[in-house]
């Protein structure tokens, strides 16, 4: 297994029996790892009859519903405990993120630590937002990256590869965030151990099934969570 894509789904059965194979057709060497919070609509047994039939497929349940950043965190563990990937990938279930993008990142990640894909490198590449849902993010990004000097311009974007080394330099159990800022927690501490972020464009297409998961308890705990890692990095 050289590459592991962790895809963490809640309610996706409309979208991973098309997002598994888009993301496997991209290489021979793509693994996918959903990571499951016990979806009532069966998303987690889907992905099982799956697995039956291709072994580059696991899922990891779940009990509950335990947020976004716990899932990814999970998926991480079982990556580095359980698995020999080189490149481990954070994707969403809902083709907001393209998986035909997958090959630029592997390009990309050759020189690089953690490749993001930005929303915001090249202009601005979101697709079907409303302007309110655009501005908030802009401006997130912006203050996330003045508070903290993480030197990025999507600090909260969600489609990611990281080198293996990079994920076990990182201190997983002192990440605390759930929401949009466990991205930007994440971008931190890579930044602050000194290790190379590259951005890569990408378009950015808001989901078409299914329900976003956005809240004003995610956009809150952003908020005060990049003046916890300015003011108190270690904790």
């Amino acid at each position: 297994m050289k590459s592991l894509v962790i895809i963490p789904t809640y309610d996706e059965a409309t979208n991973i029996r098309r997002i598994v194979p888009a993301v496997l057709e991209q290489s021979d060497d793509l693994h996918v790892l959903v990571v499951d919070d016990n979806s009532p609509d069966g998303t987690g047994d889907i992905v099982d009859e799956m697995a039956a039939e291709n072994p580059r497929i696991q899922c990891l349940h779940r009990e509950d519903k335990g947020g976004l950043g716990s899932a990814y965190i999970a998926g991480f563990r079982h990556a580095l405990e359980h698995t020999d990937a080189e490149f481990i990938f954070e994707m969403d279930a809902d083709f907001s993120h393209d998986p035909a993008t997958i090959p630029d990142f592997l390009e990309a990640i050759e020189d690089a630590d953690l490749v993001v894909g930005s929303r915001y490198l090249d202009g601005i590449t979101v697709m079907n937002w409303p302007l309110s849902r655009l501005i908030l993010s802009v401006v997130a990004n912006t203050y996330a990256s003045l508070v903290t000097g993480i030197p990025i311009k999507d600090c909260t974007g969600g489609f990611k590869c990281f080198r293996r080394e990079t994920l076990e330099a990182m201190p997983l159990d002192r990440v605390r965030s759930d929401g949009y800022a466990f991205q930007i927690e994440l971008n931190f501490h890579v930044h602050r151990a000194g290790l190379r972020i590259r951005e890569i464009p990408i378009v950015f297409t808001d989901r078409v099934e299914g329900v976003s998961k956005m809240s004003r308890r995610i956009i809150w705990e952003a908020v005060w969570m990049v003046w916890r890692l300015r003011l108190f990095p270690d904790r």
